[in-house]
């Protein structure tokens, strides 16, 4: 395939260095997201491999905004745009209107607008998008996917922006508490010194969508709780957005119990990696079990989240692939005897 060339225009030196980035670093991860090679010289941009057309849009994509130093986190998110715009995922119906033939499609203009600190947060793929608009249009939400495709961090940002709008009045983190194949042994402090750990992905979200200051005063208010899903037997939660995270670690026996605590005016969101699950081998995972049991309840949603919804770096979609690949069967060879068989 004939390289192609790339020349910014108007030419300008500091534009040219804001898209490039500190060592060319943005253009090595270009590079390496769409598997091509970029050289340059002086203003010149010669761009080699299949995607080579990709990567020009992309390049000048980011001259046009280069005013100010483009981070490196911009250039990915973009990278994962386009690999999604260019993927066909097979976005999900909710259960009730099920069919084979149609696709729910959410376009950009359709995504819904969260109110939080971060006012750039928006659905990054198709799957993204559909995901926020069933939290919104559904009580019970299950997202379910590899890690790095936003589940946990969505779901917490519906949160803050329900409390926010006063749709409910209080947050409701919980999760299993099962090691990732570690005993840690006895943990010192309080309940919540002791479960805490399993809960910093939830912490990290909502110190980046409200604030450290203000997540520590909601924390002393009690509009944000973190209950250990052992506890939540017995409870009401009325009036609550509830998430649980990590949940392809629950026993059936905890996803039903967890199912049947939602109240009147509450939502739920269920987020969970069957492909990661660190219970016992003989023990079935509950989120695997509810997806078999309620895919035709009235009312849920799910969302299938794939390789391509990837918004870390994009080295974690590759590598979500891989392991894909290495759990597919493998077509076995023909037999001599099927080989002399079909030659007669």
């Amino acid at each position: 395939m004939q390289p192609l060339y790339f020349v910014p225009e108007p030419l300008d030196n500091k534009r040219l260095a804001h898209l490039c980035g500190p060592m060319d670093e943005n253009l090595r991860q270009i590079s390496a997201a769409l598997d091509v090679t970029i050289f340059r010289r002086g203003e010149k941009f010669i761009v080699s491999g299949d995607n080579g057309a990709r990567a020009v849009e992309i390049l000048d994509q980011f001259y046009r905004q280069a005013d100010k130093i483009v981070p490196l986190e911009e250039v990915q998110l973009a990278l994962v745009e386009q690999r999604a715009a260019l993927a066909e995922p097979e976005l999900i119906i909710p259960a009730a209107k099920k069919t084979t033939k149609n696709k729910a499609v959410v376009s950009v203009t359709d995504a819904p607008v969260l109110k939080t600190r971060r006012h750039d947060l928006r659905g990054r793929t198709p799957h993204q998008l559909q995901y926020l608009k069933a939290i919104m249009d559904h009580d019970i939400t299950f997202g379910v996917g590899p890690a790095g495709t936003g589940k946990t961090y969505l779901a917490v940002a519906c949160a803050v922006d329900a409390l926010e709008r006063d749709a409910v009045k209080r947050i409701i983190l919980t999760r299993p508490a099962v090691e990732a194949g570690e005993r840690l042994g006895f943990l010192p402090g309080d309940l919540s010194q002791k479960i805490d750990p399993y809960l910093r992905p939830l912490y990290d979200a909502l110190y980046d969508l409200l604030g450290y200051d203000r997540t520590q005063k909601m924390f002393e208010k009690q509009a944000i709780e973190i209950a250990p899903l052992a506890y939540m037997r017995g409870r009401t939660l009325n009036h609550a957005f509830v998430i649980l995270d990590e949940a392809q670690n629950t026993t059936p026996e905890q996803m039903k119990m967890f199912l049947t605590r939602i109240g009147f005016g509450s939502k739920a969101v269920i987020t969970g990696d069957i492909t990661q699950i660190d219970l016992q081998q003989n023990q079935k995972s509950g989120l695997v079990e509810a997806i078999d049991v309620l895919g035709e309840v009235r009312g849920l949603a799910f969302t299938r989240f794939s390789s391509a919804d990837v918004v870390r770096h994009p080295l974690v979609a590759r590598i979500v692939d891989a392991y894909d690949e290495t759990k597919q069967p493998k077509k076995r060879a023909p037999s001599k005897t099927a080989i002399k068989n079909a030659a007669k």
